[in-house]
């Protein structure tokens, strides 16, 4: 009777790991800096994931990363919109009203 073989060891990947953590601290106490680490790390550590599926695990790791990253952005930029559309508006009633 034959043993069948052991499975073999994954181990998460560093990149996916350091993509969540800068995610969450994109929302927190780096928001521009954590994002863009979070969102270049994700990337590479899927890459790295693809490459490698049989020694690397931690994909949902790394796309918590992206999202939480990709989310801080587009919510700064859209915040940033915001802000210009409605001082915008508020210089421009001034002036059309002085």
């Amino acid at each position: 009777m034959t043993t069948p073989a052991p499975l073999p060891f994954r181990q998460t990947s560093s990149m996916a790991i350091i993509s969540l953590v800068f995610g969450l601290l994109g929302w927190s106490l780096l928001p521009l800096v954590g994002s863009i680490v979070a969102i270049v790390t994700g990337h590479l550590a899927r890459g790295e994931i693809r490459r490698a599926p049989e020694r690397y695990e931690g994909d949902g790791l790394a796309v918590a990363g992206l999202v939480l990253g990709y989310a801080a952005i587009g919510l700064a930029l859209l915040a940033l919109l915001i802000a210009v559309l409605f001082f915008g508006g508020l210089f421009a009633m001034i002036a059309a009203t002085s």
